[in-house]
C-alpha cells in the first residue's frame, strides 16, 4: 500500500480549525487525487482528463461531479433499493460552486474533456463540506499534470452577530449568523488576490439580529468581507503549494490547442464583416437583434466561399470568427462610445412592469417584467406536514420555504426537450430562494409551508434576478407577511483598453461577451444574496465597491416599481388558500384532544370539515387546524379548546349526544366537548333485559339522555330520556330494604360464603371476585361453576336449597317475575340499593380499566355508587 502523504495548516482568526490535504495513498489510477479534511469531514477529490480531443467539440468539456454517499453520516438511504440515486441538490449546488472558478483556469483553446469526482467519505454533522470540495479539486488537479492555472483558494465566512467575519463557520456558527458569503481566487504574482467566484446570501436569523442591533451587511460591509476572504484564501492556496512541493507533480499531459479559426479567416472576416455586424449589433429589439446577425452571418460566409474554398471546415471557421468579432465590437462600443446593444447608457434599466393577482385560482401570483425578461412566479400554501423532507448527510432535515424554477426553450424562441430541470435551472432557482430567505416568516409567526414556482415566460437577461421580484410579487399578494420586499439585478463589467465599464441590467448578449457578472437581491436597507463570477485577474476594490452601488441605485428603482403594483402584503390571506391556525396545548392534553384510536380528533375534522394535526414538541403540544373555509377552522378551534377547558354537565339535565365507544356493559354517549357519560346495559332496554347493547345502539346513534348522577371524580352516569324504569327500581329497592340495617345486610353477606371484606378487596360486592362479577353482567356462564370457584366445592343441591330457604325467609318472592334484568337470575332483593350501585361503578371501573388502560388518577379509588350511597361505611368488616 503507498504511503501517504499528508500536509495541514490551522485557520487563522479561529480556534481548532485545521484543513488538511492527503495524497498518495488513494485513487492512485486517476489523474490526481487528494483527500480533504477538515474537522471529519472528509471528501476524496479526483481529477482526470482525456487524451485525445472528441470529434466535433467545440467547447471545453469540464464537468464535476459530486458523490453523497449517505454512509459518510451513518445512514442508510431511505429510497425503496436503500442505494444512493440521483445526486441531490445540495450536490449539484456543490458541482456548479466548484466548476465556476475552475472553468477559467484552463488553457484557451483547451478542449480534452476533464472529469473532477469528489466522493463524501465522512460528514461529521459540523463542517459543511462544499468549500473543502472546492480546494480539494483544485489540489487534484495541480498535481495531476493536466494544464492548469491553479492552485486556487476557497473559503467561507460568516457576519456573526458582532459584526465580525468568521472563517469556514460550522452549521451552528452560520445558522447564528446573519449573511454567508464563499469566495473563491487565485494569489498573483504580487501577492494580491483575484476574486474569481463568489457566492452569498442571508440567513433566516439575519432580520432578528438586525432588529436586535447586528450591523447590516450593505454593499460597504460586502466588500468588507470580500477583503477579508483574501487572507484565507492565501493560507488555503500556501497549503496547497505545500502538497505540490512534497507529493510532487505528475508529468505534463500532451494536448494540442484547439484553433477555432486561422488568422487569415479572421482578418477576412473583419473586412468583410465588420459593418453589417455593427448595424445588426446596434438593434434594440433581441429577435430582430438576431435575424440581422443570422443575415449577416450568411452573406459574410457566401463572400468569403470562393475565397476559402479548399479551407477544411471553413464553415466553422467562419462562423468563430464573426462571433469573435461580434463581441470585440460590443465591447469596443460600450467603452469608447458609452452606448450598449440596445441603446442604453451603462447605469440604464430597461422598461419595468409589474402585476398581481395574475393567476386567479392561485394563492398568490406575481408577474415581473424587465425589458424583454418576463418571469411569471406562483405561491402555493401549504400545512406544516406539507414540508419538504430531505434526507441527505447533512444536520439538514427539512425546509418549509421552497422555491422551483422553471426555464422553458419557448423563452428564448427555440424547441428543445424538457426533461426535468437541469442543473442550471436549479443553481437559479436556489439563488433567488435564498435572496427571500432573511424575510420570510418564520413557522411561529406564520404557520404554513411555502412553494413558489417562477415560470421564465420570456428571457434576455437574469432571469433568476427577475425570479426574486415575481416572488416578492407572489408572496406579497399571498397574504404572507414578509418582514421587507425584495428585487434584484444583474450587473455586468466590461474591461477593455485598460478601462472598466460596469454595466447596469445586462443582457444576455452583454452576459456572454462582458468580462464579470455580479447579481444582487436585496432590501432597500440591506443586501439578501450576491453571485459573482469574474474571468479577470483581479478586481480593484473601487471598481468592486462602486459596482456594487450602481446595483443598490437600480434595486432601489425596482422597488418603486414593484410597490405600485402591491406596497405590502394583504392582511389575510386568499380565498383560495388554506386558513391555518397554530396553538399550544399541555402535554398532558394531547391524549384527551386525539382520544382513544383518534376518535376524538377524527369526530371533529368529521364534523367541521377542518384538518386537525397534533405534534408534541418539547414543552408543549402543537395543534395545527386548517381549511380552506374560515368559519371550519374556527369551529375546530372551539371545540378543541372546549376540551382543555370542558363544560360542566349538570344532574337531571338533557342533552343530545352521539354514541362514540361500546362496551360488554354499557354506551358511551358524547354530551359535550370533552365531555362523555355511560348509559349502562341495564338502562338501555327500557325496563326489559337486554343482552346486548349492540342490540339498542351503534357507533354513531343519537341519542337523548338524562345526567342521572356524577359522582365526585366526574364520571357521568346517564340514562334515556322518558326512562322512568329505573326509578321505580330504586323505589322498590327502598321498599324490599324496609329498614333494615346496614349490620344485617352485612351478615346476610358474610353468610352466602364467609368471605371476609378483605378478601374481597374492599369492594362491597358480597364477597364475589372481579371475574366472577363480569360474568354475572355478561351473563350465560355457568352458574354452578361460578359459585363452585367462590364457595370452596360446596355440592349443587345444597346451595340450591339454600337458595330457596333465603327466598322463602324474604316472603317467597317469585323468581321468574324478577329475572327480566342481567343479574344472572338472582332475585333482585338480593342485591337490592347499596348492592346494585356498587355493582353498576364497579363494572364501569373495571371494564373501563381493562379496555383503555389508566384513566388518570383517581381512576380506580373513586367512591362507588356516584349520589347513591355516598356515606357508605367503607372500612373493612
Amino acid at each position: 500500500m503507498a504511503e501517504a502523504i499528508t500536509v495541514s495548516a490551522a485557520v487563522s482568526g479561529v480556534e481548532n480549525k485545521t484543513l488538511s490535504f492527503e495524497a498518495g495513498r488513494l485513487a492512485g489510477q486517476a489523474d490526481g487525487a487528494v483527500v480533504a479534511r477538515m474537522g471529519d469531514t472528509t471528501i476524496l477529490v479526483t481529477a482526470t482528463a482525456a487524451r485525445r480531443v472528441r470529434e466535433g467539440v467545440d467547447f471545453f468539456p469540464l464537468t464535476v461531479d459530486i458523490e453523497e454517499r449517505m454512509y459518510a453520516a451513518g445512514k442508510i438511504p431511505g429510497s425503496f433499493f436503500r442505494r444512493e440515486g440521483r445526486a441531490p441538490e445540495s450536490a449539484i449546488l456543490t458541482c456548479r460552486l466548484i466548476d465556476r472558478p475552475l472553468r477559467p483556469s484552463f488553457p484557451d483553446g483547451f478542449r480534452n474533456e476533464i472529469h473532477v469526482v469528489g466522493t463524501v467519505l465522512g460528514a461529521d454533522q459540523e463542517n459543511p463540506y462544499d468549500v473543502i470540495a472546492i480546494n480539494g479539486a483544485s489540489a487534484a488537479l495541480s498535481i495531476s499534470g493536466i494544464p492548469f492555472a491553479g492552485p486556487i483558494g476557497a473559503v467561507r465566512v460568516a457576519h456573526s452577530a458582532d459584526g465580525e467575519w468568521i472563517p469556514h463557520p460550522t452549521y451552528a456558527e452560520g445558522a447564528e449568523s446573519t449573511f454567508e458569503m464563499v469566495v473563491a481566487g487565485r494569489v498573483l504574482d504580487d501577492g494580491d488576490v483575484a476574486i474569481m467566484m463568489v457566492e452569498a446570501n442571508g440567513t433566516e436569523a439575519g432580520w432578528e439580529l438586525y432588529s436586535n442591533g447586528t450591523p447590516k451587511v450593505d454593499e460597504a460591509a460586502l466588500a468588507e468581507g470580500l477583503e477579508r476572504s483574501k487572507e484565507w484564501i492565501k493560507e488555503a492556496v500556501g497549503l496547497q503549494r505545500r502538497l505540490i512541493a512534497t507529493a510532487g507533480v505528475k508529468p505534463p499531459m500532451e494536448y494540442e490547442l484547439q484553433v477555432d479559426y486561422t488568422p487569415e479567416v479572421d482578418a477576412a472576416v473583419a473586412e468583410v464583416g465588420a459593418d453589417k455586424l455593427a448595424a445588426a449589433m446596434s438593434i434594440a429589439d433581441k429577435a430582430e437583434r438576431q435575424e440581422a446577425e443570422s443575415q449577416a452571418k450568411e452573406e459574410i460566409a457566401e463572400a468569403l466561399a470562393e475565397r476559402f474554398a479548399e479551407v477544411e471546415g471553413v464553415d466553422k471557421q467562419i462562423s468563430a470568427a464573426v462571433r469573435s468579432l461580434t463581441k470585440s465590437i460590443v465591447r469596443t462600443r460600450i467603452v469608447q462610445d458609452g452606448v450598449r446593444i440596445d441603446g442604453r447608457g451603462a447605469a440604464d434599466l430597461r422598461p419595468l412592469g409589474s402585476d398581481v393577482g395574475v393567476v386567479e385560482t392561485a394563492h398568490g401570483s406575481g408577474l415581473f417584467e424587465r425589458g424583454e425578461t418576463q418571469v411569471l412566479n406562483i405561491t402555493t400554501l401549504g400545512t406544516a406536514r406539507m414540508d419538504q423532507m430531505i434526507d441527505g448527510i447533512d444536520p439538514i432535515d427539512k425546509k418549509r420555504y421552497i422555491h422551483h424554477y422553471n426555464f422553458p426553450p419557448y423563452s428564448t424562441g427555440e424547441t428543445g426537450f424538457m426533461r426535468g430541470p437541469k442543473r442550471r435551472e436549479i443553481g437559479h432557482g436556489a439563488l433567488a430562494e435564498k435572496a427571500l430567505v432573511p424575510v420570510i416568516p418564520s413557522m411561529d409567526d406564520f404557520p404554513y409551508t411555502l412553494r413558489l414556482v417562477s415560470e421564465v415566460l420570456s428571457s434576455n437577461g437574469s432571469t433568476s434576478m427577475g425570479s426574486v421580484c415575481s416572488s416578492t410579487l407572489s408572496l406579497m399578494d399571498a397574504g404572507v407577511p414578509i418582514k421587507a420586499p425584495v428585487a434584484g439585478i444583474a450587473m455586468g463589467l466590461v474591461f477593455h483598453e485598460g478601462q472598466y465599464t460596469t454595466l447596469t441590467d445586462i443582457l444576455g448578449a452583454e452576459d456572454a461577451f462582458g468580462d464579470m457578472d455580479f447579481k444582487v437581491a436585496g432590501t432597500a436597507d440591506f443586501v439578501t444574496a450576491l453571485q459573482l463570477d469574474t474571468k479577470i485577474d483581479g478586481l480593484p476594490a473601487d471598481v468592486l465597491a462602486g459596482a456594487l452601488n450602481q446595483a443598490r441605485d437600480a434595486r432601489l428603482k425596482i422597488l418603486e416599481v414593484m410597490a405600485g403594483a402591491i406596497d405590502a402584503p394583504r392582511d389575510d390571506v386568499r380565498p383560495t388558500a388554506p386558513k391555518i391556525i397554530k396553538f399550544e396545548i399541555p402535554l398532558d392534553k394531547i391524549g384527551e384532544v386525539i382520544g382513544p384510536k383518534g376518535k376524538v380528533i377524527n369526530t371533529i375534522q368529521a364534523e367541521t370539515g377542518a384538518e386537525v394535526n397534533v405534534d408534541d414538541a418539547q414543552d408543549a403540544g402543537i395543534v395545527t387546524v386548517s381549511s380552506p373555509d374560515r368559519d371550519k377552522v374556527d369551529e375546530a378551534e372551539r371545540q378543541i379548546r372546549l376540551i382543555l377547558d370542558p363544560p360542566t354537565a349538570d344532574v337531571g339535565e338533557v342533552y343530545n349526544g352521539k354514541v362514540v365507544n361500546i362496551t360488554a356493559f354499557g354506551a358511551f354517549v358524547n354530551i359535550l366537548p370533552g365531555r362523555d357519560g355511560l348509559v349502562h346495559i341495564s338502562k338501555l332496554g327500557r325496563g326489559r333485559r337486554v343482552d346486548r347493547v349492540e342490540d339498542v345502539v351503534a357507533l354513531g346513534d343519537d341519542l337523548e339522555v338524562v345526567v342521572e348522577d356524577i359522582d365526585p371524580n366526574g364520571k357521568i352516569s346517564l340514562k334515556l330520556t322518558g326512562d322512568d324504569s329505573s326509578d321505580d327500581r330504586d323505589s322498590r329497592r327502598s321498599d324490599d330494604r324496609g329498614g333494615r340495617d346496614r349490620d344485617d345486610r352485612r351478615g346476610r353477606r358474610d353468610d352466602r360464603g364467609g368471605r371476609d371484606r378483605d378478601n374481597r378487596r374492599s369492594d362491597d360486592r358480597g364477597g364475589r371476585d372481579r371475574d366472577s362479577r363480569r360474568s354475572d353482567d355478561r351473563g350465560g356462564r355457568d352458574r354452578d361453576s361460578r359459585r363452585s370457584d367462590d364457595r370452596g366445592g360446596r355440592d349443587r343441591d345444597d346451595r340450591r336449597g339454600r337458595r330457596d330457604d333465603r327466598r322463602d325467609d324474604r316472603g317467597g318472592r317469585d323468581r321468574d317475575s324478577r329475572r327480566s334484568d342481567d343479574r344472572g337470575g338472582r332475585d333482585r332483593s338480593d342485591w337490592d340499593g347499596p348492592s346494585q350501585a356498587a355493582s353498576f361503578e364497579d363494572d364501569f371501573e373495571t371494564q373501563l380499566r381493562d379496555e383503555f388502560g389508566d384513566l388518570g388518577p383517581g381512576g380506580g379509588s373513586h367512591r362507588r355508587g356516584g349520589g347513591r350511597g355516598r356515606d357508605r361505611d367503607r372500612s373493612p368488616r
